[in-house]
């Protein structure tokens, strides 16, 4: 991870499209570096996500260029995310950096993450308003599923990712995100 320094709206715009995953923390920039097999996680999920979301009509899925700012201030771009239908309805289309916390966000590990990163980056999302949140780990066949900061629970690969209350009838196994 490259050092932190302080970043406007402005210069973040400006960023690279680099194969880096830019965020905005605390006002300082937060560089994270991924890779080509986390990308090809990311578009199985997103992939996944759309067909089911699209097909129902409930809302977008949303790549992890875009940010969202939180209540604290912080710009986070989670790997992929959902917001329903009638609160992307209430954002203008000038929104750059909506104002708003996903209804689900979706956390590939990368190599370079760290563990303690990632959870404070959950617990934020939480509390920003994020209903449910998956942290898939490619290297241990796993995910991590989250409602609240306390309490996660792992799913093996041969198990589902479920969509719950927050996308219902969403069924995924999880063996098809991790290929």
């Amino acid at each position: 991870m490259s050092p932190a320094r302080t970043i406007t709206d402005e210069e973040l715009l400006q960023l690279p499209k680099d194969g880096n995953k830019y965020e905005v923390v605390d006002g300082e920039l937060v560089v994270s570096p991924v890779g080509f097999w986390h990308d090809i996680i990311v578009a199985r999920v997103i992939n996944r996500l759309s067909q089911f979301v699209d097909a129902q009509r409930l809302g977008v899925i949303v790549a992890p260029d875009a940010l969202y700012t939180l209540p604290s201030g912080n710009k986070r771009g989670p790997d992929a995310s959902f917001v329903r239908a009638e609160r992307v309805a209430a954002l203008p289309r000038s929104t750059v950096f909506p104002e708003i916390a996903p209804d689900l966000a979706v956390e590939v590990l990368s190599p370079s993450d760290r563990p303690r990163r990632v959870l404070d980056k959950v617990g934020e999302y939480l509390e920003a308003g994020v209903r449910l949140v998956w942290v898939i780990d490619p290297i241990k066949r796993q995910a991590a599923v989250y409602r609240t900061a306390t309490e996660g629970r792992y799913i093996a690969a041969e198990d589902v990712l479920d969509g719950e209350d927050i996308l219902p009838g969403f069924r995924c196994p999880l063996s098809e995100i991790l290929g």
